[in-house]
């Protein structure tokens, strides 16, 4: 469980600072969308950090299924398996696991 104030979440359950991440941390947000983290969400957690860092922003939908298919290969870089992992927003709701911003065209 996340050792954190509940004030270091903004109102939709988001990281107010990046840097109090950490994999705790997302196990948290995670149960808290009724999610269990298998290495396939991990792999997706990883990957959207590291596109945080190359882009300074968190991915869309469609930005973060290239990113997908470009880092894990064509079958995981599919819209559908992303939403198998993180239902309803992919973007969204990975995003808010791994500490980053909500990304600017999610409602």
């Amino acid at each position: 469980m996340s050792d954190l104030s509940p004030d270091a979440f903004d109102t939709e359950g988001f990281l107010r600072n990046l840097s109090d991440w950490s994999p705790d941390v997302a196990l948290h947000i995670a149960a808290a969308e009724n999610l269990e983290l298998t290495p396939a969400h991990w792999e997706v957690i990883h990957l959207l950090r590291a596109y945080y860092v190359e882009y300074d922003s968190s991915p869309a939908m469609r930005p973060l299924v290239k990113y997908c298919a470009l880092n894990l290969g064509q079958h995981k870089g599919k819209s559908i398996y992303l939403m198998s992992l993180f239902p309803g927003s992919p973007a969204k709701i990975g995003s808010k696991i791994a500490g980053l911003p909500k990304p600017d065209n999610c409602l």
